[in-house]
């Protein structure tokens, strides 16, 4: 999509470390002086686009590295004081769904 704005807001809720890849496929829809895209030259573009995108994904565990430093910025921490809910007075079930995203503090 044109912004990333909800998946960042739902990645910082679950306490995930998010980056986006932007990548370009045409210009045409914004820029003033250019002209109209074929389809054959987008998809041309979005099949180069996938490539990049896959070499940058075979690459992200060397970068990233082994061990796992906490955010600077606390994003691992965001949801220790989201939950309001009294620890008795949570429901067993949602407690069970939510344990992916929130056992941490569940």
């Amino acid at each position: 999509g044109m912004t990333n704005m909800p998946e960042a807001k739902l990645a910082r809720e679950a306490e995930i470390s998010y980056a986006s890849v932007a990548m370009i496929t045409d210009y045409d829809s914004w820029h003033p002086d250019h002209g109209a895209v074929e389809i054959t030259e987008i998809l041309a573009t979005l099949d180069a686009n996938s490539a990049h995108a896959r070499a940058l994904i075979a690459r992200l565990p060397a970068l990233l590295g082994a061990t796992h430093e906490p955010c600077a910025d606390g994003c691992n921490r965001a949801l220790d004081h989201a939950i309001m809910t009294a620890p008795d007075a949570r429901d067993p079930q949602v407690v069970a769904r939510l344990d992916a995203i929130a056992g941490r503090v569940l």
